[in-house]
């Protein structure tokens, strides 16, 4: 199974369009919203999970995506946790949604693991030691 996390960014003329929908029924591809901000005033943004049996599916997708109007590119910046001021409260744990934080027993230790997680950003509004953060990658990938 091939997954990755994308960004899409619609003009106001596509955002009211069913495009993501059309992964599912022409590339069998699966999706997860992670976020979405659509109006029909404004464009669009959503940052998605996708998956797919191969890659060549995926990318066909994403060609598709972007003959759509969409820009589509990967996050820049990735979410880190601050070992030296976390106090392992598990609050960021109550709202992750995909356990990348989760709270390690009988040590009751909150971990992070970077791989699971989907940039829903949820664990930093509710540290209330602000150990969750977001860094910059240098640079942007774009698919």
């Amino acid at each position: 199974m091939y997954s990755k996390i994308v960004i899409l960014d619609f003009p106001p003329q596509s955002a009211q369009r069913p495009i993501v929908c059309q992964l599912v029924k022409k590339y069998d591809l699966m999706f997860n919203i992670l976020k979405a901000r659509i109006s029909s005033k404004s464009e669009g943004h959503m940052v998605l999970e996708i998956s797919s049996a191969g890659k060549a599916a995926f990318n066909e997708g994403i060609t598709y995506l972007k003959e759509q109007g969409a820009r589509v590119s990967t996050p820049e910046h990735k979410i880190y946790k601050d070992e030296e001021i976390c106090t392992h409260c598990g609050a960021c744990t109550a709202v992750c949604p995909t356990s990348a934080l989760h709270i390690k027993r009988p040590e009751m230790e909150v971990i992070f693991d970077r791989e699971k997680c989907s940039l829903c950003e949820r664990c930093l509004l509710t540290c209330p030691v602000r150990a969750m953060g977001l860094f910059s990658e240098d640079l942007k990938e774009t698919v």
